[in-house]
């Protein structure tokens, strides 16, 4: 029998010691506890600068002094009962967690993710609005002006009858304009605030901000997110996101911020079907003609300004019957208002764009997306620019278009099978885990991206970082990071010839050892019987070496290894009291 070895990570690391390989001979190579515990150490000690910020941000944030808002009034619910659509209990469980923040003294710093078009915008309107009751204004910062208009039209029509005044502060307004803007918001005479990075100047003033809402921080660069810290200090912080980059879902996850879901998808809405393939005429032009077909429209996305109207042209000369548009980033305000407004009115059937249509953009019959060099661009603004098709009950399509012939980096394969496996609603959670996998979480507070978490893998990563924080703080945190090394003469792995994708595999591995009671392995059993019929004896030692070693935390055993006639059980303390 082979030699089994479960490290102190858990069993959701096993695809590190069995390197990949998809040959079904491959057992569980034993790796010592020598060699384990020096892994421990490196990672710990690069930890150790990141666990000073941690506790530096937890001190500052427990001490600064945030407004306790009232609780819901007679108008607040009134608000809340125009809202046109039936709330899903996801967004009443997200309200009633974020209104619960906005009454405690601590500000508030919280993240709401939530798939696009899952409602996140009406729960922080919702936020918004018990702000305002209260005096206090409200900042909603955008990335885009496209967006920040959006938001601003959107607001208008939500809070109509109210006594609530809300302006926009873009660059679609004049100089003249903004002034004025300006004034008025240090006067306290503007309630909300709709803007972009505009918001974020030196001469913008508030009388009295309660609360800052960031939609898709994702877009921002660190310097302005490290500006944002300085200049709103003890305001109460929503962030919006649909994939939230690893850094922002670390910090959620770390327990930084705190983090609310979104995941029920509204009724009638269907998945996008999405293709990953090289670059091909035939391909687009079937795909674009089937979209004008059924009358709706087709973003083509071409990220270089520089070809963008030669790009349109060669779209004009294959398909001479559709009206094309041209969108990008170096327009000027009125030429690109003309051009959605068009695409709007259903006067155009092609958008030729950059990346620009990533936020902001709701075209609810556009249906077909097609992106060139789709490998040049990262997971989440892949998720991001395709949840602009598929915003009815009408069935849309996303093309990921590669180079003929090229060869895609490791990174670049990843990410194209990521955004093809994941095409469910509430997948925006998933790709942002996914993409924390692939490139590491980040430091917590800066721009660097670092690859820790490759070696020992996310749930142990940040095992090791609360550890270190603990130690740090002087807290006890023995029993949270108890484990217990197997040393077991069996047979315990998940052969090929069960599950077939290698990728499927390390899900189950995770899967079983997330196993913390009875009751889990006989979920755990039933699940794979029925996904994929009887469970080899390699498959049930596995799930009985989960549990065992679960059970055995519970009772201080920190180690346990088979002899030849005998087992040997370490523990932590001798207690003969215990049962």
């Amino acid at each position: 029998a082979d030699v089994l070895y479960v490290p102190v990570s858990g069993l959701d690391l096993v695809s590190r010691y069995i390197g990949g390989k998809e040959d079904s001979s491959v057992r569980l190579n034993r790796l010592s506890g020598t060699e384990w515990n020096n892994t421990k150490k490196r990672v710990k000690k690069e930890l150790s600068d990141i666990a000073d910020e941690l506790i530096a941000l937890y001190q500052k944030r427990q001490n600064a002094k945030g407004h306790p808002f009232g609780c819901d009034t007679d108008w607040q619910n009134e608000f809340e009962q125009k809202f046109e659509f039936e709330e899903t209990d996801d967004q009443i469980r997200s309200i009633n967690e974020i209104k619960g923040d906005m009454e405690k003294p601590i500000p508030m710093d919280r993240l709401l993710c939530g798939d696009v078009g899952f409602g996140k915008t009406e729960v922080a309107f919702r936020a918004a609005f018990k702000c305002v009751l209260d005096s206090k204004q409200v900042a909603l910062l955008a990335p885009t002006t496209i967006l920040a208009f959006q938001h601003y039209e959107t607001a208008v029509r939500r809070f109509d009858g109210y006594p609530i005044t809300i302006e926009l502060l873009s660059r679609f307004k004049t100089p003249k304009e903004q002034k004025e803007i300006l004034k008025k918001l240090k006067n306290g005479e503007i309630d909300i605030l709709i803007g972009t990075h505009r918001m974020i100047g030196n001469d913008v003033f508030f009388k009295d901000l309660g609360l800052l809402i960031v939609d898709e921080e994702q877009r921002f660069g660190v310097r302005h997110k490290e500006k944002l810290k300085e200049k709103f200090v003890g305001v109460d912080v929503l962030t919006l996101s649909a994939t939230p980059i690893p850094r922002t879902l670390n910090m959620a996850l770390s327990g930084i911020r705190d983090m609310s879901m979104i995941e029920e998808p509204p009724r009638d809405r269907k998945p996008v079907q999405t293709f990953v393939t090289e670059e091909d005429d035939g391909i687009i032009i079937d795909a674009l003609r089937k979209e004008l077909r059924r009358g709706g429209c087709a973003f083509y996305l071409h990220n270089r300004v520089e070809s963008i109207l030669s790009t349109a042209s060669r779209l004009g000369k294959l398909l001479p019957n559709a009206r094309i548009g041209i969108a990008h980033g170096k327009m000027d305000e009125d030429d690109l208002s003309s051009v959605f407004e068009a695409l709007l009115g259903g006067e155009i059937d092609i958008l030729v764009c950059t990346t620009i249509i990533e936020t902001g953009i709701d075209i609810p019959h556009a249906g077909t997306l097609i992106i060139e060099d789709a490998d040049r661009m990262g997971l989440s603004q892949l998720y991001q620019i395709r949840g602009r098709v598929g915003r009815s009950s009408m069935r849309a399509y996303a093309y990921f278009m590669f180079k003929p012939q090229k060869v895609l980096s490791e990174i670049a394969a990843k990410r194209l099978q990521a955004i093809k496996d994941f095409t469910q609603f509430g997948s925006g959670f998933k790709i942002a885990m996914r993409d924390l996998e692939i490139r590491g979480a980040g430091s917590i507070l800066g721009a660097h991206q670092h690859g820790h978490m490759e070696n020992v893998g996310y749930d142990m990563y940040m095992k090791l970082l609360k550890q270190t924080v603990d130690e740090k703080q002087g807290l006890d945190s023995a029993n949270e990071t108890a484990d217990c090394l197997m040393d077991l003469k069996m047979n315990a792995f998940i052969p090929a010839d069960y599950i077939e994708g290698f990728d499927t595999r390390m899900e189950i591995y995770k899967l079983i050892a997330a196993i913390e009671s009875f009751e889990d392995k006989l979920d755990v059993t039933d699940e794979l019987i029925d996904r994929f019929g009887d469970i080899p004896s390699e498959v049930a030692g596995l799930i009985d070496v989960a549990f065992l070693r679960k059970k055995a935390i519970l009772f201080g055993i920190t180690e346990i290894k088979e002899l030849d006639d005998s087992v040997l059980f370490y523990l932590r303390e001798i207690n003969m009291e215990r049962n």
